[in-house]
Formats: structure tokens, sequence, C-alpha cells
């Protein structure tokens, strides 16, 4: 009983602090009032209770439905799925047993396939690299195409097909020997692209004379004509306008037997001037070396030829000394000292030769020395090419022969025009100083002629 009553009081003060934050029309005036909102409080909850375990049963029985429509569809997947498995093997036995039917029909024409896919693909790098292709552009993407089909068993090409191909094979071999004149856009040296008037010598070449006669080359990664970099000199090139504007059914004309490949080699030939540049600073100080040598010999000859030809002279009027020439300078000190003992005269006539050796044999020295030291400095080029080659090695390997080049040339080049100063040089120097030998012999020779007349008039 008691706890009943304590119950009572519990329910009574919380139903008072309740009151204290619900609105007034829900506060309880007596304990009446009070057991009627607590049994309808009971009865709301209910309902609520009830509520919610009917929409949990009706969910319940939605989510069984579901599984069981889902268990249904798996069992028919799973018949279907080993249907399909056993189509599939079927498909896989029918298709190996008509494999066998058409490859035993088939027989030896698969030989002949195989031939057609290898020709069609032998013909691609044909076209590809073919002047021909400029006039019949897009033959290569048939060929691809034809190509491609030949390597699948399961496809077959048609006569058209195979027709087709022969047809594109007789004519690269009618058009390779004909020479057609036609138009086309052709890269220039310059870069840029014009309209001209091209002649093509079947496969062998490309030439055009609009607006300059110029060799042309198939360039095959472009697809394009373009005109040489650098065009071949002398007749080679003036047969090109001559040929273009002849009118005669035979013209002569050089043609590259190799379809283009050495005239397109023109391009990595070096000049003149690019040879010598590729000997550097050494290459440089050797041929100014070499100029130098070149315009003192020319002055040395044309000095002693000079010389000489006054000595000549003067040979043949010896009684009147002229001092303009080595020989009329000796004997004027011969009819001045004449009238010494033979001794004395012999002396003096030494003297006045040796005084004349200096101002003929001048300059002969520098000669020797330029044809000693020029195949020196090409020495030294060749070694300094060297290390930059070696450079190049440890830095790159030797993987690019390119990147050795450089050294390798220095070390070439400088050596070459080391010998082509040196051997002119030894040459003009040989002739100068035989010369000047011939005047010294000269002079020595009249002197012993004069000595002796002057002892065999003493004695008499």
């Amino acid at each position: 009983m008691k706890a009943l009553f304590a119950t009572l009081f519990a329910l009574s003060l919380a139903t008072t602090a309740f009151a204290e934050d619900t609105p007034k029309q829900n506060q309880a005036d007596s304990l009446d009032d009070l057991l009627e909102m607590v049994k309808q409080g009971t009865l709301e909850d209910q309902k609520e209770l009830q509520a919610r375990e009917t929409s949990f049963k009706r969910k319940r029985d939605e989510q069984a439905r579901l599984l069981a429509e889902a268990r249904a569809e798996l069992k028919r997947e799973e018949e279907r799925s080993i249907a399909l498995e056993q189509q599939f093997d079927q498909n896989k036995k029918t298709i190996r047993e008509d494999q066998q039917v058409l490859s035993d029909k088939l027989g030896s024409l698969k030989e002949l396939f195989g031939i057609f896919q290898q020709t069609a693909g032998d013909l691609q790098g044909v076209f590809y690299n073919s002047a021909t292709s400029i006039q019949y552009p897009n033959r290569g993407d048939f060929l691809e195409a034809f190509a491609k089909k030949m390597s699948k068993a399961s496809e077959i090409s048609t006569i058209e097909e195979v027709e087709r191909l022969w047809f594109e094979l007789q004519r690269e071999m009618t058009e390779t020997g004909k020479v057609i004149r036609f138009t086309a856009p052709v890269l220039g040296a310059d870069g840029r692209e014009t309209k001209r008037e091209v002649v093509r010598l079947g496969g062998f070449g490309l030439i055009s004379n609009d607006p300059n006669p110029a060799y042309l080359a198939w360039r095959s990664e472009i697809q394009k004509l373009a005109e040489l970099k650098r065009q071949p000199t002398g007749k080679a090139l003036n047969q090109v306008e001559s040929y273009s504007e002849s009118t005669d059914s035979h013209a002569e004309l050089a043609v590259d037997p190799t379809g283009g490949a050495l005239l397109s080699r023109l391009v990595d030939s070096p000049t003149l001037s690019e040879r010598i540049q590729q000997g550097g600073l050494v290459g440089y100080i050797i041929l100014a070396v070499g100029a130098f040598a070149m315009l003192l010999a020319i002055f040395k000859l044309i000095t002693i030829n000079l010389t000489a030809m006054k000595v000549a002279a003067q040979k043949r009027n010896v009684a009147n000394p002229q001092p303009n020439n080595p020989l009329g300078r000796v004997l004027q000190v011969y009819n001045a000292s004449k009238a010494l003992d033979i001794e004395t005269l012999e002396m003096r006539l030494a003297e006045a030769i040796l005084d004349e050796m200096p101002r003929i044999n001048r300059f002969i020295v520098i000669l020797k020395i330029i044809s000693v030291v020029a195949p020196l400095m090409g020495l030294l080029g060749t070694v300094t090419g060297m290390i930059n080659t070696f450079q190049a090695i440890t830095l790159f390997g030797t993987g690019d022969p390119k990147t050795m080049a450089g050294g390798i040339s220095q070390a070439l080049v400088t050596t070459v025009l080391g010998l082509v100063v040196a051997i002119p040089t030894v040459v003009l120097h040989t002739i100068a100083a035989s010369r000047a030998k011939s005047i010294n012999h000269t002079l020595e020779h009249q002197a012993a002629g004069l000595i002796a007349e002057q002892m065999e008039a003493k004695k008499d």
C-alpha cells in the first residue's frame, strides 16, 4: 500500500513538473484527470505500436516477396547461363568444323593468299618511295587494307581486289619507263611551296626548269617533291635547261641510277669552304702561313730572275761593269783592286762575293722554315682534333658517329692543309735556292777567271 502511494506521489510530482513546461490545457486539475491523461497516453502509445507492427509486417512481407522474386530470377539466369555455355561449346565446335572445311576447300589457295599479302606489303614500300606517287596518291591505303584482309583466315579477297593489285603493279612498271611532264607543288630550298612544271624521268629522277634549272627529289617522309638544297655543279646542271627546252626525241641528261639517293647525298657533301671551316683555328693559321709563303715565293722568284737576267747581261759586257747587279759590283771591286798582289786581290773578290750572297739568298730561308713548320702545324691540328674526338666519346659514347665527326674532320683537314702548304713551298724553295746558287756560282766563276787572268798577266 505504501508503495502504491509512493508511486502515485511520484507521478503527481512528475505531472506537476511536466505541467510547468506544457500549455495550460494539458495540465491535470485532479488525480482523476491525471489518471485519464495517463490512460489516454497509454492508448495512443498502443495505437502507435500497432501501426509500427503493421508497417513492419507489411515491409517484411514485401522483402519476402522481393527475395522470392530474386531467387526465382537467379534460378532463371543460372539455367540461361548453362544453356549459353552449352550453346558456346556447340558454336566452338561448329566453328572448328567450318574452319576445317574452309581449310580443306582452300587447299593451295592459302599459299596464293600468302603471296598476295607479301606482294601487297612489298608494294607499299615501293609506292611509298616512288616518285610516281605524285601522280597516283593514296595507293598505299588500298594495299594496306588488302594486306590486312589477306592476313585474316576468315576473310577472302574478291577477284576485283586481286585484279586491282595486279593493275597497280603493272601501272608502276609502266610509269617507271616513261618520261612525263606535269605540274605539281614543289618545296623550294627556302622552304616555300610553289607550283612548277616537273619532268619525271621514269623512276630515276625529277627535274624542273621553272623558274631555274634544278634537280628535285621525292621526300617520302612528307610525300612531297622538294628541290635539292645543293645542286650539282658544272655540266650536269646545265643539261637540265637544255633538256627541258629540247624538242628532239632524244636529249642528253645526267641521271641518278639510284633513284635520287646519290643526288640527295650532295646535301651532306661539304664544299671547299666548309672543309676549310672544319679545320678550325689551326686550319686558318696554316692557310695564312701558306698564303704568306706563296706571296713571298712569287716575290723572291721575280726578284731573283730579274737579278739573273742582269747578271747574264753583265756577263756579256764584262768591260763595262754596272752597279745594278752583283756581277757588276764584283767587277768594280776587281777594277779598283787589280793593282794589288794576287792574294790580296783574291781576298777582295771573295769579300765582294760574300757581300752579295745575303742579298741574293734573302727570304729563301723563310720559305724553308715554312715548308718545315706547315706539316708540324697540321700535326698540331690532328692532335687537337683527336683530343676533341676523345672528349666527345667520353661525354656521349660511341653510339652516334656524328658526335665524333667534328674532331675527326679537324684532325684530317688540318693534316691535309699542312701538306698542301708544305709541298708547294718545298718546291718553290728548291727553285729559288737553285736560282740563287746559280748566281753565286756565276760570281765565283767570274772571280776565279779574273784572278787567273791577273796571274797570267803577272807572269808575263
